[in-house]
């Protein structure tokens, strides 16, 4: 199955513009989350998103709510959105969850702490393919003071659900960065897109 996958668009519409091009030569399409600017924006993205006809899993980012972006993505034949649950497309089963996890500094973001994410993520089957906005602690996650900002929560459920492929944003920094952990492919996306297969 080959992916076109991507996070952090922030109303970047010419970025859109390029993956609603190349949409057509993939089997699936990720939205990694962050379509919006601090909640603004939000609807002027995803359409601009729409013209892709290719099946698209979308996560919310810490930037929208998952009930925005349910909402801003009616009509989008081709979009499922998830936040704690699962879909299959073409015999792959893709797991996903948004937000900013951890918690992040801002009263605008829309977060889960981590013990709100550990428990939506026990719902991820074994080996489905993860889809999250935030990257796992240790992995794809370093900002551009050296920390390390990602979530022991999503880092656990990687160790023990064991997807092939496991795919973020959320830390600008390490866009385009990879990782692995056990048979698990990392992947922190950026808006430009990152093809991938699994």
């Amino acid at each position: 199955m080959r992916i076109l996958a991507f996070s952090d668009l922030h109303r970047n519409l010419d970025a859109a513009a390029s993956l609603v091009e190349r949409s057509p030569d993939f089997d699936v399409v990720i939205a990694a989350g962050d379509f919006a600017n601090q909640h603004n924006g939000l609807k002027e993205s995803i359409d601009a998103l729409k013209g892709i006809e290719t099946p698209t899993i979308l996560v919310p980012g810490n930037n929208e709510t998952e009930d925005a972006l349910r909402s801003a993505c009616e009509g989008w034949d081709a979009a499922t959105v998830l936040h704690g649950e699962s879909a299959e497309i073409a015999g792959t089963t893709f797991f996903g969850l948004g937000a900013g996890v951890p918690t992040t500094p801002w009263d605008w973001s829309f977060d889960l702490s981590e013990e709100e994410a550990a428990e939506r993520l026990a719902e991820c089957p074994e080996e489905a393919v993860l889809v999250v906005h935030s990257p796992p602690h240790g992995h794809c996650d370093q900002s551009s003071a050296g920390d390390h900002l990602g979530s022991p929560a999503i880092l656990a459920a990687i160790e023990a659900k064991h997807p092939p492929l496991a795919v973020c944003g959320h830390i600008h920094e390490a866009w385009g960065e990879r990782s692995q952990v056990g048979p698990t492919r990392i992947a922190n996306l950026g808006p430009m897109g990152a093809e991938l297969e699994v």
